[in-house]
């Protein structure tokens, strides 16, 4: 088993998200061009629901980029890893809470491992705007992804 040091993952990047509530609800920004590197700008985007106590993950992406929005409904509980050799912070492990309760981006850089929890007892929603089309243009290409949840010695967990 490997041993993970706490710590700020180089690359990765969690942004509070403001919500600009009035008396007919609340809007929130989830994407802006100038606030994101070009080389992580979305191609695509799609929302997930996530039921209580599920983890989706822990996996990575050798290319693809992760543009995550926590808004809610919903709270999670985000793990990253990271898994670059190369990296000034590899092995370093990161965690953080997002959602209804604490709206958050997070910036997740290709070779940094990610899993997140709903950590609530009601379904909860996340956004993704990765940057690589799922399957590539027209879905015919191999999907990049190491689901690291399909090994059961992974050094990768949730805890």
């Amino acid at each position: 088993m490997r041993d993970f040091q706490k710590g700020t993952i180089q690359g990765a990047r969690v942004t509070p998200v403001r919500k600009f509530v009035d008396e007919r609800g609340w809007l929130a920004e989830t994407f802006r061009h100038d606030e994101v590197e070009s080389r992580y700008h979305p191609v695509m985007s799609y929302v997930s629901l996530t039921l209580p106590g599920v983890t989706r993950g822990p996996h990575e992406h050798v290319d693809q980029a992760d543009l995550f929005v926590f808004l809610g409904p919903g709270n999670f509980k985000i793990w990253l890893w990271d898994n670059r050799k190369e990296s000034p912070t590899f092995n370093c492990k990161q965690v953080v809470f997002g959602g209804q309760d604490n709206p958050i981006q997070v910036l997740v850089p290709p070779g940094v491992v990610h899993a997140y929890r709903n950590v609530g007892d009601a379904p909860a929603v996340v956004f993704n705007y990765p940057n690589q089309l799922f399957m590539g243009e027209g879905k015919r290409q191999p999907i990049d992804e190491i689901r690291h949840e399909d090994d059961t010695q992974t050094p990768f967990q949730c805890d």
